[in-house]
Parts: C-alpha cells; sequence; structure tokens
C-alpha cells in the first residue's frame, strides 16, 4: 500500500476541500428550482398586467401578449387621467388619509396592546374577550351607517380615521409581541422613577419598532385600497373623493360599453377609439398598485422581524 507523504497530504486535502465545497447537491437544486417557480409564479401576473397596460388595445385584442407590450403607448394612462378632473383631489385625499390613518390606528392599536400586556391591569382578561369577539361578531352594515351618521361623520374626512381606528388582529399582533420582551427592562425602568407613560415611549415603543412598521404596513395598504367608505359616507362631497373610489367609477364607466355599443360604432370611430375596458382595467390597477410598491420595499425587513420575532419563547 502505498504511503503518502507529509507534503502530499498537505496539497491533497486543499482539492478535495474546494472540490466539496462547490459540489451542490439535489436537495440544492431542487429548492433553487421551487424557489425559482414560485418567482415566477408570482411576478408573471403583475408583469403581464402592466404589459398590457402599456400595449395599443387593439394589438392587445389579437391576444399572445406576454411580458413586455408589442405596440407601446400611454393612450391607457392618458384616458384615465383626462376622463376625470378629479383625481389629483383624490389622490391628495388618498394620501392623506393613508398617512393620518395609518400613524393614528398604529399608536392606537400599540396603545391598547401595551395595557393588555400590563399582568396587574385589572381588567385584562375581560377587555381581551371583547376585542377578540369583535373578529367574530358584527353589527352589520347599516347600523354601523347609522352610528357614524350619529357621529356627525358622513361627509366629513374623520369617517376614514375614526371607524378603523383599532385593529382587533394588530392589536393581538402588537400584544404577542411585547409578551416576548423581557420584563427586566421595565423593571429596571421603574426603578429609576419612570411612570406608565415613559415606559411605553421610551422603552416599548422603540423596541416594538419591527412590529410596528409590520402594522403600519397593513393599515397603510388598507386605507390605500378602501373605496367603499367613500361610497357610503362621501360620495356627495367632490372634496373628500378617493384615489380608489374615481378609478372604480373610471373603470365601471368603461366596463359599461358593451359589444352591442361597440358594434354600432362607424368606421371612423372605431378608428379613433384607442381602448378597451380591458386596457383601462389593467391601467387602473397599476395606478392603484404603484405606490405601495414603491413603500414596501422599505418596510420590508421589519414586516418580516415583526412577525417573527414575537413567535419565539423561550
Amino acid at each position: 500500500m502505498e504511503m503518502l507523504t507529509t507534503d502530499e497530504i498537505i496539497k491533497e486535502s486543499p482539492k478535495k476541500k474546494k472540490k466539496n465545497k462547490n459540489k451542490a447537491g439535489w436537495p440544492d437544486v431542487i429548492l433553487g428550482f421551487l424557489m425559482l417557480l414560485v418567482i415566477v409564479v408570482t411576478l408573471y401576473p403583475f408583469l403581464n398586467v402592466l404589459a398590457v397596460s402599456l400595449n395599443d388595445a387593439t394589438d392587445t385584442a389579437k391576444g399572445g401578449l406576454s411580458i413586455y407590450p408589442r405596440a407601446f403607448t400611454l393612450q391607457n394612462y392618458k384616458e384615465i387621467f383626462s376622463s376625470n378632473n378629479l383625481l389629483l383631489t383624490a389622490f391628495r385625499n388618498s394620501v392623506l388619509r393613508t398617512v393620518i390613518g395609518t400613524i393614528a390606528s398604529t399608536f392606537a392599536c400599540a396603545v391598547l396592546a401595551y395595557i393588555l400586556s400590563r399582568k396587574n391591569f385589572i381588567f385584562r382578561k375581560q377587555l381581551g374577550v371583547m376585542l377578540i369577539l369583535t373578529m367574530y361578531v358584527s353589527g352589520g352594515l347599516i347600523p354601523a351607517f347609522l352610528i357614524n351618521k350619529e357621529l356627525g361623520l358622513v361627509n366629513n374626512f374623520a369617517v376614514y380615521i375614526i371607524p378603523g381606528l383599532v385593529s382587533a388582529f394588530n392589536v393581538i399582533v402588537i400584544r404577542s409581541f411585547i409578551d416576548g420582551l423581557p420584563d427586566a427592562l421595565e423593571e429596571s425602568a421603574r426603578i429609576d422613577g419612570a411612570n406608565d407613560f415613559t415606559v411605553f415611549i421610551k422603552i416599548i415603543m422603540p423596541l416594538c419598532m419591527p412590529v410596528l412598521a409590520t402594522v403600519a404596513l397593513f393599515v397603510a395598504v388598507g386605507q390605500w385600497n378602501n373605496w367603499f367608505d367613500t361610497y357610503l359616507y362621501a360620495r356627495s362631497n367632490e372634496n373628500l373623493t378617493t384615489l380608489q373610489y374615481e378609478l372604480m367609477k373610471i373603470m365601471d364607466n368603461a366596463s359599461s360599453m358593451s359589444a352591442s355599443d361597440v358594434s354600432m360604432m362607424n368606421g371612423q370611430q372605431m378608428t379613433a377609439q384607442k381602448t378597451t375596458p380591458e386596457s383601462i382595467k389593467m391601467a387602473i390597477t397599476i395606478v392603484a398598485t404603484v405606490p405601495i410598491l414603491i413603500v414596501y420595499p422599505f418596510l420590508q425587513k421589519y414586516f418580516v422581524s415583526g412577525l417573527t420575532l414575537g413567535a419565539v419563547k423561550s
């Protein structure tokens, strides 16, 4: 049996380690394939919607459009912004309700979650049960409308903020995170003379930034996409209209164009027709989605950590 010298062993070892290091096993290949499949399945529909919104409507009707426009045009977006003079006002109101509503709701949920997390709070269990019941029991649309009307919230900007100020789900998420924080932090602050307000603002809030960012993202998406409250409480006041409500009206008007109406058009009108209900719908989808897509990357790291940090208890 041939014996290797010390120098030969030293020369052989790095090569073997390097060879094993670069060798990928079947689990890695399968995992990579699955991740690639998830990316394609997730990204393709959005790219297809973007391509349709940027493609000529007549060319889109031919079919076969994938993830890039064959006949590039901005006519679909021009049609949206030229057919409605309230879009700038609606965009301003949507931004205001999203910013104000997100800050107010996140802070209110954090305060309530902190109260429910205090073990010395007398009505802790009772208030927690009442909060959870609201997730399963609702008075309905008519009682909610009557309450908001009696509170003077109809045709009032506050109707976008106050009714949805507290969410039971968001309170539970924040409370779970707070329960995972060490009790020694609060005890040391109490020794230094801090009261509940000081503990909450200077200790709990900074430590809860991941979960607060997660909840803020939930609330912001809900505020930005909501149009039904505008339809119920503020449709008679053009100064309170929102972007989603105006886009819904544009889409509804575009969809109302039936096939019989199109067939009755003469040749000149058909030539002048640059958009279709389908192309308008895709353009509206992009207009409504892009602002949230711009915000999401800045909160994504908090979105992941906020949902996982408080879930594991020692």
